[in-house]
């Protein structure tokens, strides 16, 4: 057995050299291919997808909402191949993928919380983000991340990722890492649109469903002193590379109440997502705890 997860291993690396090696149109139409096999497959998370955008969207025909469940797994397709360019390519094809806009003097010395969200752009976005921070001499910006039960790929990617002087941390460790980073002037992104589970978390509103979403970024914000920016990635026109949105800092944020602070970046989410449905994470179960006594959506 051990034999043949080496063997794996191996091949999915190789894998990865392959669409490293390819032009990025071809790259593309393997994922969309990818992606639009996936949608005609009977697999668990086809049912996730199809559950969210049904709970989130309910004004959709079945047709808009089979389109949008396409669109969908096609790109979620083209993300994964991607990835060839982003682990291992070089630092000028990452920003010929990758543009930066910025509406912040990241120059200023200002102590910054990031946040971002998973729209399917988010690994090219960070790892462009941290390209783009270390040309400007920062430190170690720091991100979080869930160790993979693959060892041999997951001491890969943390590599890859870091290559350009990001710094990798374990959801898991010591929040004080992320407050003393905060307050040193090191750029800190934490990507809080995911269901973590109750433990500092409460349930506030996602396109009207009570959704269990983490309190970190208004906890972090207030103990740190931050501002707090958003950092979004979108995919450009014609869907062959990404732009960075670095925006303003959000007003009067952290408000000293977790649960308003919370509800206002889901409806931030919410905004960031309705123009482009089809480029969110859905297959993540996004709904997965339920307030109690409410029914389970995923079986």
């Amino acid at each position: 057995m051990k034999i043949l997860n080496q063997f794996l291993n191996y091949l999915g690396l190789g894998l990865l050299y392959f669409l490293n090696a390819l032009p990025m149109t071809v790259n593309h139409a393997i994922g969309d291919a990818m992606g639009w096999i996936a949608y005609h497959l009977p697999i668990e998370r086809k049912k996730v997808v199809d559950i969210n955008l049904r709970l989130c969207f309910p004004h959709l025909s079945e047709q808009e909402l089979k389109k949008l469940c396409l669109q969908h797994w096609q790109l979620f397709g083209r993300s994964i191949t991607e990835r060839g360019y982003l682990w291992l390519g070089t630092k000028a094809e990452i920003e010929n993928l990758v543009q930066i806009k910025s509406d912040i003097d990241i120059d200023d010395g200002k102590p910054r919380l990031f946040f971002s969200m998973h729209l399917l752009g988010i690994e090219a976005g960070l790892i462009g983000f941290s390209l783009y921070l270390s040309q400007r001499g920062f430190q170690n910006p720091t991100t979080l991340y869930i160790k993979m039960k693959n060892d041999f790929f997951d001491k890969k990617i943390k590599f890859w990722r870091e290559r350009f002087g990001a710094k990798m941390i374990l959801r898991q460790q010591n929040t004080r890492e992320l407050i003393r980073a905060v307050r040193s002037n090191q750029a800190v992104v934490i990507s809080p649109d995911m269901d973590l589970g109750k433990q500092d978390s409460v349930f506030v509103p996602f396109f009207g469903v009570p959704t269990c979403t983490v309190t970190s970024i208004s906890r972090f914000a207030k103990i740190a002193n931050a501002e707090v920016c958003p950092i979004i990635t979108t995919l450009n026109p014609g869907g062959k590379s990404y732009t960075v949105h670095i925006s303003k800092p959000l007003e009067n944020f952290p408000s000293g109440d977790e649960v308003a602070d919370t509800l206002r970046l889901n409806q931030f989410f919410e905004a960031q997502i309705s123009p482009r449905p089809e480029e969110y994470y859905w297959v993540h179960k996004r709904f997965k705890n339920r307030p109690e006594g409410q029914a389970r959506f995923y079986s």
